[in-house]
């Protein structure tokens, strides 16, 4: 399952050097397993080893390393395979 988000926000001001983080679709989610594909400057692709529920877009998706909260998007779309 993917989703691409915009207005991507990293609190350091650079995006993570690791691909695989963690992240959440809502604020009483659990924090899944995930990876990041750079599309451009803005907007990222997230991959999704299991189907996530009720991701939606004009929400955000939150990005945490353990318990450091990296950084955050807007969820613009979703999709359940890369075309």
């Amino acid at each position: 399952m993917l989703l691409t988000a915009s207005q991507v926000h990293w609190i350091s001001g650079l995006h993570p050097s690791k691909e695989e983080l963690t992240a959440k679709i809502r604020y009483r989610a659990e924090e899944v397993a995930c990876r990041l594909i750079e599309n451009k400057e803005d907007s990222l692709t997230v991959m999704f080893d299991e189907p996530q529920f009720a991701i939606t877009p004009g929400q955000s998706i939150v990005f945490y390393d353990q318990e450091v909260c990296l950084g955050g998007a807007v969820i613009e779309t979703r999709t359940h395979s890369l075309k």
